[in-house]
Parts: structure tokens; sequence; C-alpha cells
């Protein structure tokens, strides 16, 4: 966040239409981001992980890279610290609008991962929506369906639009 800070402080952005958002790692980090924060007015996470615990066994990864991530904890020996660092622990922390993008033939991030978070999300009553693409993988954005791709994108900037011009014209109004 302190990059974060730091452009706003610059003044290089408008702090009430800030949107955040990342695919894989990237995706696992944006559901990270908005379980502790709601300094963004909208987020989209992609092909992402939410919680650790059951995506150690299911991910053609392996556990290989949990040992990484997790040191010397393991699922069976120190469940507390998976679920801890999952960002579906701090789901009822949510506040920011999530757009949830999924393929459903991802191996590297299950599609499990994307319907945990928007489940949990939604029976929490928050402000999700997810899509899922059939027969795409974890490379969906880079060498998926050109349909899908053009899809994946223009949803994106769609969730992106709704909620950073909303946010844009309530300062605005704040602001008369």
């Amino acid at each position: 966040m302190a990059a974060v800070d730091h452009v706003v402080a610059a003044g290089y952005v408008d702090a009430s239409r800030m949107g955040v958002t990342g695919g894989s790692y990237g995706g696992f980090m944006t559901n990270w981001i908005v379980g502790h924060t709601d300094r963004f007015a909208a987020a989209v996470t992609a092909r992402s992980i939410a919680n650790n615990m059951s995506s150690f066994g299911t991910s053609d990864i392996g556990w290989h890279f949990w040992d990484y991530e997790m040191g010397d904890a393991d699922p069976y020996t120190d469940p507390e610290k998976y679920l801890r660092f999952s960002p579906i622990a701090h789901v009822r922390k949510v506040r920011t609008p999530l757009l949830i993008l999924h393929a459903e033939n991802d191996l590297r991030c299950p599609i499990e991962q994307g319907e945990q978070f928007f489940t949990a999300l939604q029976y929490l009553r928050k402000p999700v929506r997810m899509i899922r693409y059939a027969k795409d993988s974890h490379e969906l954005t880079r060498g998926g369906k050109p349909s899908n791709r053009v899809h994946h994108m223009a949803s994106l900037m769609e969730w992106f639009d709704r909620y950073l011009r909303k946010a844009r014209e309530q300062h605005a109004e704040a602001a008369k």
C-alpha cells in the first residue's frame, strides 16, 4: 500500500476512484487486499486462490508452491496458519465490489477457488459477481478462446466503469 499512498499523495490519482485487479497470484493478492482495506472503489480478481487449505491438494502446481509460501507449515500440522493467510478467512471485512473472472478448466487455480469466494461473499450480501469461462484454462487471458478473452476484458472494463464512475460522481456531489 506504500506505492498507493505515494501516488495519492503526489496527486497522480483520485483516491476516491481507485480500482485493483490481478490474475493468478495477482488475483490472490486482490482477494487479500479487499479483505484488508476498503480504499478501492472496485476490484476484479481473475484465476485466483481464495482458500489456501483447499488449494494445497488441488492445484497442478502441487504442494511445492505452498512449501515456499508457508515455510515450515503444512495444512496438516498448522491448519490455522493456512486459514489465517487465506483471503476467505477475511471475507467478512470485504466492502469493495468484486468481480470474479474464472476459467472452468483452470488446473492451476481451480474453479472451486472462485466459487468459494463468490459463495461466501454472496452469502454475506456483499457486492459480487462471478463470470465463468467454459472450455478455458489458466491461460485464459493469454492464450484462451479469443471470444472469451474479449469478453473477459470487456467485463473488467465495464465493472470498473460502473464503480469508478459512480465513485467520481459521489465525490463530485460531496464537493459541492
